[in-house]
C-alpha cells in the first residue's frame, strides 16, 4: 500500500525544501519514493501572475490528479505531495473570500496517509517573486488548521531547522510505514503510533498556537 504525505503551510514555511530532503533520504535508505512538486508555484511562475479566482479550482483539480497519479504508479511506496488542494482551497478563501473549494480538499484530504503541517518557526523570507508577507503566511496557517480542526481530520506539525526538521518528518513517515528511518529510532513492531514533536511535550501547545493564529486572521481579504 502506497503511503501518501502531503506538507501543508504557506509561503515560505519550507514545504518545498522539507519535501526534497525527504524525497532524498527515503530514496537513500531504499524506499521508492516519488515527489510531486508544487504545481501553483509553476503555474505561477510559467504565467507571471497570480491566479485569478475563477483558475483556483482548476489548480486545486491538477494538484490531485498529479499527486493521485504518482500513487497508482506501480512500485510507489511513498508519494512526497509538495503542498495539495486544501492550501490553494485556503488561498482561495483569503484572496478572494471564496469557501466553495474546501469540501472538496477535505475530501480529498481524508485519503492521504499522513499530513504535515509546517511550523511558523522558520523566518519568513522574500522571493522576488509571489510571497506577500509573514502576515500572509500566518493567515494561511490559520485557515488550514481551523478546515483540518473542524473536519476532525489528524495532522502533525513539524518544527525545527534543516535537518532537525527532516528528522521530526522521518520520524512521522516510519511510524506510518511502522519501520524506523532514522537512527535514533526504536522500531516500531505495532505500526502506526502518536508522534510528537521533540522540541515540546506540552500537548496543549498546538492548540493555542491555532486559538491564536485563528484570532488574527483578517475580517477582509481583497484579490
Amino acid at each position: 500500500m502506497v503511503l501518501t504525505v502531503t506538507l501543508l503551510g504557506g509561503e515560505s514555511t519550507g514545504k518545498t525544501t522539507l519535501a526534497q530532503s525527504l524525497h532524498h533520504q527515503l530514496t537513500d535508505q531504499g524506499i521508492a519514493t516519488t515527489l510531486v512538486p508544487e504545481h501553483l508555484r509553476d503555474w505561477c511562475a510559467a504565467h507571471g501572475r497570480a491566479p485569478r479566482s475563477h483558475e483556483q479550482s482548476e489548480l486545486a483539480r491538477e494538484q490531485a490528479r498529479r499527486i493521485d497519479n504518482a500513487a497508482a504508479q506501480p512500485g510507489a511506496r511513498v508519494v512526497i505531495a509538495d503542498t495539495a488542494p486544501l492550501v490553494i482551497a485556503a488561498y482561495s478563501e483569503l484572496y478572494f473570500n471564496d469557501l466553495s473549494l474546501h469540501a472538496g480538499a477535505i475530501a480529498w484530504q481524508r485519503h492521504v496517509g499522513l499530513t504535515l503541517l509546517m511550523g511558523l518557526d522558520l523566518p519568513w523570507v522574500p522571493d522576488g517573486l509571489f510571497r506577500e508577507s509573514p502576515a500572509v503566511r500566518e493567515a494561511t496557517d490559520a485557515a488550514i488548521r481551523h478546515q483540518l480542526q473542524v473536519a476532525s481530520l489528524p495532522y502533525q506539525t513539524v518544527y525545527g531547522q534543516g535537518e532537525a526538521r527532516s528528522r521530526q518528518a522521518l520520524r512521522a513517515i516510519g511510524a506510518a510505514l511502522g519501520q524506523a528511518l532514522t537512527p535514533s529510532d526504536p522500531v516500531w513492531p505495532q505500526g502506526r503510533r502518536p508522534w510528537n514533536c521533540d522540541t515540546c511535550s506540552d500537548p496543549d501547545c498546538e492548540h493555542r498556537l491555532f486559538t491564536q493564529l485563528l484570532s488574527q486572521r483578517p475580517t477582509d481579504t481583497a484579490p
